[in-house]
């Protein structure tokens, strides 16, 4: 497999300036973009494996989102929130240099495609072509955000990648079946070094926000999510790990039917989120981007 190149770009949130770091996969001429976007305690790097398999079709952008990865942390821990991801991905577009790109976004990342595939400009131009959704829609999960708080942002240490990778493993069961090796590829990328050992790769304090939320401020960020998923037109693929605890099975069939009337493909034997490591997730996304 190739390697992807680091590249960095400057953002500009409430508190100053950041430097927004993203890999680069694929020719860098290449006017057909796909920008692929993480979940909430994921990098870019997740996206390797998809990344290899379209650089020949696109060039290929996985950004690391503020906070995580290679990019810099904020200042402010409350920041760390959708407005500042959402006003990053439009400068790195600006960046790129593009008009419109596909985009595949897990977790977080697909509400931040959401909110971008929603916008359009006076003359009603607008930002994504395709747009794939990877376990995630416009609704509120309690149980979910209840699980996320139960480790975001804990603090940890490994003496060893096998170790970090085991542990991972435990609280991200519902990513599904991977051999060892997919897994230490997934894993390695998490860490960052911490005295003779590692650490997680990404601020601590990316948790504050999800702490702080209550059930009426999800309700009402999911009802302006509900929204903007309305105003999309981009032809929309919904994927659905078959087990999610995140994208309900209700979710999933009122998003099939309203606003983009997303295609939906579930995977078994998967919950939240598909990794898309898989030939056969890796294949459903491949033709849906490249099909007419």
């Amino acid at each position: 497999m190739s390697e992807p190149r680091l590249q960095h770009v400057p953002c500009l949130s409430a508190t100053g300036l950041h430097r927004m770091a993203y890999w680069e996969w694929g020719d860098s001429a290449n006017p057909r973009v796909l920008v692929c976007v993480h979940g909430l305690a994921r990098q870019g790097r997740d996206f390797d494996s998809l990344a290899a398999d379209l650089c020949s079709d696109y060039r290929v952008i996985c950004p690391d989102v503020v906070g995580r990865g290679q990019s810099e942390r904020l200042r402010d821990a409350m920041a760390y929130g959708f407005p500042t991801y959402v006003a990053d991905m439009v400068t790195l577009l600006a960046r790129l240099g593009v008009d419109q790109v596909d985009w595949v976004g897990t977790s977080m990342g697909g509400i931040i495609g959401m909110l971008l595939a929603a916008q359009q400009d006076r003359a009603g131009r607008r930002l994504v072509r395709k747009l794939v959704l990877n376990d995630v829609g416009p609704a509120y999960e309690q149980l979910f955000v209840d699980r996320l708080k139960t480790y975001l942002g804990q603090p940890v240490h490994w003496k060893t990648v096998d170790e970090a990778a085991d542990a991972l493993l435990r609280i991200s069961a519902g990513f599904g079946a991977h051999t060892r090796e997919q897994w230490l590829a997934l894993t390695r990328p998490m860490l960052a070094p911490a005295g003779e050992g590692f650490g997680l790769h990404y601020d601590p304090a990316i948790a504050t926000p999800i702490r702080a939320m209550t059930p009426e401020v999800g309700a009402a960020g999911a009802a302006y999510l509900w929204h903007c998923y309305g105003q999309i037109v981009a032809p929309t693929l919904l994927l659905r790990g078959a087990d999610s605890d995140l994208l309900t099975p209700a979710t999933a069939a009122r998003m099939a039917a309203e606003g983009p009337c997303a295609q939906l493909h579930e995977f078994a034997g998967v919950g939240h989120a598909p990794t898309l490591v898989q030939d056969e997730q890796r294949a459903v996304v491949r033709r849906f981007l490249l099909g007419p």
